[in-house]
């Protein structure tokens, strides 16, 4: 069994910062990529940031410059540093970890529940 648990989200103004959390565990043998999603009402799923086990990342347009990804391998966690956030930031925000359950397997991904974040005066 494999969980991915996310905290942090929540309401912010304008301009303000959040720092979402996100914690895999259970039967991990090793984590690939992990990552933050987010989908808005009436939205699809779109990628936000993703790292690697190297730490190569990869952000979407609309958040580069604005959020930063990092990840702590020893505690198989990843943050997202959000600032300068603006309304359309606003989504349910998933964690996904790509991981291998045992030598010799493969990736899959999995993700979490999702936080919400709502950007708003």
């Amino acid at each position: 069994q494999v969980r991915v648990v996310e905290s942090g989200g929540g309401l912010v103004q304008p301009g303000g910062s959040l720092r979402l959390s996100c914690v895999a565990s259970g039967s991990i043998f090793s984590i690939n990529s992990m990552g933050w999603y987010r989908q808005a009402p009436g939205k699809q799923r779109d990628m936000v940031a993703i790292i690697t086990s190297g730490a190569t990342t990869n952000y979407a347009d609309s958040v580069k410059g604005r959020f930063t990804i990092s990840r702590d391998n020893a505690k198989n966690t990843v943050y997202l540093q959000m600032n300068s956030l603006r309304p359309e930031d606003t989504a349910v925000y998933f964690c996904v970890a790509i991981l291998r359950t045992q030598r010799g397997g493969y990736d899959a991904s999995y993700w979490g529940q999702g936080t919400q974040v709502t950007i708003s005066s």
